[in-house]
Formats: structure tokens, sequence, C-alpha cells
């Protein structure tokens, strides 16, 4: 009887595998690093400033927004005249292009900023690239802390109606700390100045979860 042939059985021989792809390779953790880089650079690539096309503060939690020409943006705090305490959450935006859309999935014919209770509305850039960078408005400097989800009121008579907590679910924009204080007015720029690191973006698991979210 023939010996049983053994090359298309069993494991293959250790040198013959390629080696895996993860933590201890180095390999592995070269290709990540290049990854992020790349996602990096697309992250830091915008077509054009974006607009401040409204702003608005509240002197009280459940206080009607005043609209303004311009506004002090105060270091730390949020926005002068604002009854926010600051910090992280210090200032609120909404990309200004998702108005319509917050109004037709209400079911009404338009939804003013106001409605809405976000500090600024800013159109010709995309919010969710800002929610972990640093950028500036006007003359003050922000850092993007997260997103801006909705609130229950959304939902009541007089606001957007039943429904609206869903309707502006992933409208909502995102949230920002002033870093450096100065004057904002209608039609000032948004413009880009640096991706923070990722040790600085809260939930961020690793370079290239930062990075690509």
């Amino acid at each position: 009887m023939a010996p049983a042939d053994t090359a298309r059985s069993g494991p293959a021989p250790a040198a013959s595998r390629s080696p895996a792809r993860g933590n201890g390779d180095p390999g592995g953790r070269a290709e990540q690093a290049a990854q992020a880089g790349n996602l990096a650079a697309l992250r830091s690539l915008f077509r054009a400033a974006g607009r401040v096309q409204w702003i608005g503060v509240r002197t009280a939690r459940r206080a009607t927004l005043a609209a303004l020409d311009a506004v002090e943006a105060l270091a730390a705090l949020g926005l002068a005249g604002d009854h926010t305490r600051g910090g992280r959450r210090g200032v609120t935006l909404i990309q200004h292009e998702h108005l319509p859309a917050i109004a037709a999935l209400s079911g009404l014919p338009a939804v003013p900023p106001a409605l809405l209770r976000r500090n600024l509305a800013v159109s010709g850039v995309n919010l969710l690239a800002l929610r972990d960078a640093r950028f500036r408005i006007g003359e003050a400097v922000f850092e993007g802390t997260g997103i801006c989800a909705p609130c229950s009121r959304m939902g009541e008579a007089g606001v957007l109606g039943p429904g609206g907590y869903n309707a502006m679910r992933g409208h909502g924009g995102i949230t920002a700390q002033v870093i450096e204080g100065g004057r904002i007015a209608l039609g000032d720029p948004v413009t880009f100045i640096e991706l923070l690191p990722p040790a600085n973006v809260r939930g961020a698991a690793s370079v290239q979860q930062a990075l690509a979210l």
C-alpha cells in the first residue's frame, strides 16, 4: 500500500504561516499608524470656510433665545449673556443646512434656529468634522467636544411637536468649549485649525477610532 499522502492534511508548517497583524507585530502597528496618518490628512482638508448664519443666547434655562448680530465668546465660560455654566458644553452649534430637513421630518413649513435652542447656526462646513477639532469662529477659538443630542423639549407643542425628538436625531449639531475668547458676528468665517490629540477626545479607544468617526 502506498504511504498516506499528508500534503493535503494537517496544519501548515509554522514557518509557512503568515504573521498575525496584531499588537505584537511591528508591521501591523506601522500599517495602522499609516492609516491613521492618512485619515488625519483627510480630516484636515476642507473645501472652504463655514459662515455664522445665526447667533442666539438665553438668559435662563427655559427662556426664549434672543437673536443677536454679534456676541462675545468668553474663554472657559461660553457666550456672554447665555445662561450656560461653560466648560465642555459651553456653546452649542447646529448645521444651518439641516434646518429644512428637521422641518420636513417634523411636518412643519420651516424651523427657525431659535426653536432648536442652539447658540450658533453655521453653514458651509460639516460640523461633525469639527467635533474633535480646534477651530476658529470670528476672533474666538473653540474645541469641539461631542455631539449635541436633542432634548425632550423638542417634542413639546410649540416646539417641533409630537415626534420632534426623533425628527431632530442626527441633526442636533455639536457642543464646544471656548479656548480663546473674542467677538463673533453674523457672517464671520468658521475655519479649521487642527485635530485634537486622541487623548483629548473623550470616548476614543484608539487613534484610528478617534480619526475615523
